[in-house]
């Protein structure tokens, strides 16, 4: 499973230091390949900084996880995770100044849908977006014109483990080998509110989905003053293996550190960015010559409308059928 999965050889990284420098490579090579055109100079502050394309990705990111929240019919946590990773690994090689984040969301949200099987129609899909049937239909256009794109980007490498399952195994395995704790469910509240915060954050990338689940049941158990300590040295088997009991109590640290620093831009920040990159894709600076920019889904209130049904989504057994040109 996870630990002989590609998320664990290829996505999962070793310090948020190394996740900076994925994000900065990305921004050089835009602005080398700007220059390299002709349509801006290394130092032109028409482009955007790595500090303010990572303020951008939260923006779009949380527009993201608004849009899966309202979607109807309602999408299951896996999807919403899913989704949330393509769009957190396209970023740690793309620039959102070549590639704008406002279709990438929605394709990696579509895609998710198709690889975690969450059987909705394209129709389905794009009418969970404020748009009439025109722009409903261009953005359906955009979303399947980029979406072997992003495929491509992410390697072919689309499933994705995320921690809601080894969550529900926790909680199953403390309602069978724990007495101590009369009833786990108290847990569950404050640990999906630790998993949404924990999920804006570069977690994901950077431990396994059992030590982040593991690490919102032991943070809600500490929130209701619940003592879970043997729970870790007898259930779990920590007790004589002191170096993963280190290793698991540094990674809580760094999860709650990681919720605590993380900072959503402010709105005056937003604006002023989103001028930048509207200026970045505008048609002097635009070095995505391939894909058009099609009036119909140029804004980003599009949250959701009354859904209609179509034709179903194809579904796709494995990663490597999705490898293939996709047909609809």
């Amino acid at each position: 499973m996870y630990h002989s999965s590609t998320q664990r050889r290829h996505w999962t990284f070793r310090s948020e230091e190394e996740l900076g420098r994925c994000r900065a490579d990305a921004n050089r090579k835009f602005r080398c390949k700007a220059v390299a055109c002709g349509k801006a100079r290394q130092s032109d502050s028409l482009l955007l900084e790595p500090r303010e394309e990572l303020a951008i990705c939260k923006y779009y990111e949380r527009k993201l996880l608004d849009f899966c929240s309202v979607f109807k019919p309602a999408m299951p946590r896996s999807v919403v995770g899913t989704a949330t990773m393509y769009f957190k690994r396209f970023y740690l090689n793309n620039s959102v100044m070549e590639y704008h984040p406002r279709i990438i969301m929605l394709t990696c949200a579509f895609l998710a849908c198709k690889v975690d099987e969450f059987n909705v129609s394209s129709a389905q899909f794009v009418g969970n977006l404020r748009e009439n049937p025109p722009g409903q239909e261009k953005a359906l256009e955009q979303i399947l014109e980029y979406e072997l794109l992003l495929i491509q980007q992410l390697n072919f490498h689309l499933i994705v483990h995320n921690p809601y399952r080894p969550f529900e195994g926790f909680l199953i395995d403390l309602k069978t080998r724990y007495p101590l704790l009369e009833n786990p469910e108290v847990l569950r509240k404050t640990a999906d509110d630790f998993l949404t915060r924990v999920a804006l954050t570069d977690a994901y990338l950077l431990f396994t989905p059992s030590q982040i689940a593991l690490t919102a049941i032991l943070s809600s158990a500490s929130r209701a003053g619940i003592n879970m300590e043997s729970y870790l040295s007898e259930c779990l088997a920590l007790k004589e293996n002191r170096t993963s009991l280190s290793q698991l109590l540094d990674g809580m640290k760094c999860m709650k550190n990681l919720i605590k620093k993380y900072e959503p831009p402010r709105p005056e920040e937003v604006a002023a960015l989103k001028q930048k990159l509207e200026k970045c894709h505008s048609s002097e600076l635009a070095l995505n010559a391939n894909v058009k920019k099609r009036k119909g889904y140029e804004d980003d209130e599009y949250i959701t409308k009354k859904s209609k049904m179509d034709e179903t989504l194809p579904r796709h057994e494995d990663a490597g059928s999705l490898g293939r040109t996709l047909h609809y």
